[in-house]
């Protein structure tokens, strides 16, 4: 990922921002383009659908195996059989995926006491603006999700193995990942449930960071003012 400019970035036309985001941001991002602020690169977003849509297959596939209840859903795929064979390559595609995103942004997700210091106010009776004026591109909340996710991955591909092939393993560490798998999918899906909530319904302009790659600068001011200070220069300015 690009690092982020300092500089004080002349602003575009209104009606060439739509499109100048969308360019600039199959390259490069955490830049500001008109009224607009290119939030993740192409790359990114090919990598964070690349999960996604992995892991609603394996969820798809994988309920069906899981309980009769969801039986009906193995029709949506040729039959129970197919989601046999399918679950397990598509859960592969979605480790690999995971892993390939771990790597292109863990550098940008360890916490510092401002991110500690945003989570503590999560719990607390009183809301610091001060506090929160130290969000950076991604929240505490945000980069927990991210590493709980990666373990969650390596958690599935790594009992997900063990019932691929029973014969290989003995009977308790089989038992042990049965329930492992089952957990984590279920805790997990629970995730994604609130992920997708918060980065839709919950915060409206959230979503287009991950289809056009730009979010507006009202909202990167509002959700998190430190990027958005750093982005467009402002930063600099207040030292």
């Amino acid at each position: 990922m690009s690092d982020i400019s300092t500089r004080v970035p002349v602003a575009a036309p209104a009606h060439e921002t739509a499109d100048a985001a969308v360019i600039k941001g199959r390259h490069s991002e955490n830049v500001l383009v008109g009224e607009e602020i290119v939030r993740h690169s192409f790359l990114s977003r090919v990598i964070h659908w690349s999960v996604a849509v992995s892991m609603v297959i394996c969820l798809l596939t994988g309920l069906p195996i899981w309980t009769p209840i969801f039986g009906w859903m193995a029709f949506l795929f040729g039959g129970l059989q197919v989601c046999r064979w399918l679950h397990p390559w598509a859960g592969i595609f979605f480790f690999a995926a995971s892993l390939v995103m771990f790597l292109h942004w863990a550098g940008q997700m360890w916490l510092g006491k401002s991110d500690w210091d945003w989570l503590g106010g999560l719990f607390s009776s009183t809301k610091s603006e001060a506090v929160d004026s130290q969000i950076g591109k991604y929240n505490g909340g945000q980069k927990i999700f991210f590493f709980t996710s990666a373990l969650a991955a390596l958690a599935l591909m790594a009992s997900g193995i063990v019932l691929w092939f029973p014969l290989s393993f003995d009977q308790g560490l089989r038992e042990v990942s049965w329930i492992l798998h089952d957990l984590t999918f279920i805790l997990f899906t629970a995730s994604i449930i609130g992920h997708i909530y918060l980065g839709t319904a919950s915060e409206p302009g959230t979503f287009s960071a991950m289809t056009r790659g730009a979010v507006s600068k009202k909202w990167a001011r509002f959700h998190h003012p430190r990027w958005y200070r750093e982005v467009t220069g402002e930063e600099s300015r207040r030292r």
